[in-house]
């Protein structure tokens, strides 16, 4: 049931980065929460004075008010010296200069935000040619994550880990599952290619052991591999249905992203969206779409439009408070899976105390892949972090590292390795198969291998080690 720890763990030491960030909107304030966190230099590069001044008075950062695209301002935040350049401005034509010229002028990485659909089938070839490492699109990342949940509409989160061959779902027990008052070694076994992560409880998070006993209204991740996550939930008891069809409110790049990625997958789709032209561009880029012109906060207009027997609801308008309540109205109306995608963190308590069913944060999951390719960056060549997420309001990190090269964790037998606390190796994927490790496995060169902790700031493999 994976390899789990519970002695004392201390916390790990890297190096930090001088990293700069251009610009200071929802992203660029997550990023530099995140990344002061790790101990990382940063520099903040924006036009707005204001926003300078309040971010270097909340966090102990440099701030320069100015063009990030400058060559002088670029210089005076330090660019000769800085390792990594990440571009979060509302510009994606400004992300790709900011990018270039620090590439051109500095030796440092960088990564830019670009976000308009007529680039999404360029980034690589974008990438490539700017020398950048990662181009990041949010809306695209967020629809992609509503999709995995929306094809698993039972679980609240689903994340993929080894190129997708992986999965971490999280679904909610209750009252009447039939694995409460049951321990996890049990439900283990009668569960074929399950493997137990994490359990929410009482408000805290755990890496649970074999002995713990699963409780109405506790949340809980598991990892099984691809095609097992539908055949999983259901041998847990979980409910699970197909979506058939879906109605989202709002017509942006989400939107159209999440719309173009379901009719793929033979879902029918209806936008709803007030702006008649940009109807009219959605009606010429998703064919196979209805589009509805019309005010997505009409409750007369979502029943005429049948929100009380679809299958799936999705809003994602730009404001958090109508999508909010949009959720809270589809739950209220119809038996609809809703996931909804929140942009600020403002009054987090309250959301996190509201039945939103699946939600999702765009600007985290961009900061998540720029974090983890931070954390790469301080770590020895040993191993690369391939994948990172934050669970359980960042109590939890699940990571994904590749091995590179030979250290202390290789070709050593899971059982004689001395482990840090509150850890556990989930998985092995060795050669497009996934292992769920036994005391007598190895990890061996060229794996991947999946880590769970209550830890933060892992960059390099050898940090699971005591």
């Amino acid at each position: 049931m994976g390899i789990f720890s519970k002695d004392n763990s201390a916390s790990t030491d890297a190096d930090p980065l001088h990293i700069i960030i251009v610009g200071c909107g929802k992203v660029g304030h997550t990023l530099i929460a995140q990344l002061s966190r790790e101990g990382d230099d940063i520099t903040i590069i924006d036009e707005s004075e204001q926003k300078i001044s309040d971010i270097t008075n909340q966090y102990d950062v440099m701030g320069i008010v100015g063009n990030g695209a400058s060559y002088s301002v670029q210089k005076e935040a330090g660019i000769d010296d800085t390792d990594l350049l990440v571009a979060v401005t509302d510009s994606d034509e400004l992300n790709l200069l900011c990018c270039t010229i620090a590439t051109r002028i500095g030796k440092c990485s960088a990564i830019a935000r670009v976000r308009n659909p007529e680039y999404s089938t360029e980034i690589n070839y974008l990438r490539d040619r700017l020398g950048l490492a990662m181009i990041i699109n949010p809306e695209m990342e967020a629809a992609m994550e509503v999709a995995r949940i929306l094809y698993l509409p039972s679980a609240l989160e689903v994340n993929t880990f080894a190129h997708g061959e992986a999965q971490m779902i999280k679904f909610r027990v209750k009252e009447d599952s039939r694995i409460v008052g049951k321990a996890v070694h049990t439900v283990a076994r009668e569960s074929r290619n399950v493997l137990f992560t994490t359990v929410f409880h009482d408000g805290r998070a755990y890496i649970p052991n074999g002995d713990y006993i699963f409780s109405p209204g506790d949340t809980v991740s598991f990892v099984t591999s691809r095609h097992n996550g539908k055949n999983a939930l259901k041998s847990l008891g979980v409910p699970t249905a197909n979506v058939r069809d879906c109605m989202i409110i709002g017509g942006g790049k989400a939107a159209y992203y999440l719309a173009a990625q379901l009719i793929r997958e033979s879902i029918s789709v209806k936008i709803i969206e007030r702006d008649q032209k940009r109807c009219e561009q959605l009606s010429s880029l998703l064919p196979n779409a209805i589009i509805i012109n019309g005010d997505g906060t009409s409750a007369d207009l979502l029943k005429e439009e049948g929100i009380e027997t679809v299958d799936a609801f999705v809003p994602l308008t730009g404001i958090d408070e109508e999508n909010i309540l949009l959720t809270l109205h589809a739950k209220r109306v119809s038996e609809a899976k809703v996931v909804t995608k929140i942009n600020r963190f403002a009054f987090q308590d309250v959301i996190d105390s509201l039945d939103l069913g699946s939600v999702v944060y765009p600007r985290i999951i961009t900061s998540e892949a720029i974090i983890a390719y931070a954390r790469a960056k301080r770590a020895s060549m040993d191993s690369n972090i391939e994948t990172l997420y934050h669970m359980y309001n960042d109590t939890v990190e699940a990571i994904e590292f590749r091995i590179g090269a030979p250290s202390a964790v290789t070709g050593v037998p899971l059982k004689d390795l001395k482990l840090r606390g509150h850890l556990m190796v989930s998985f092995i994927s060795r050669d497009g198969t996934i292992i769920f490790p036994k005391g007598d496995d190895t990890i061996e060169v060229g794996d991947t291998v999946m880590i769970v902790t209550t830890h933060t700031g892992f960059s390099d493999i050898v940090d699971i080690l005591a």
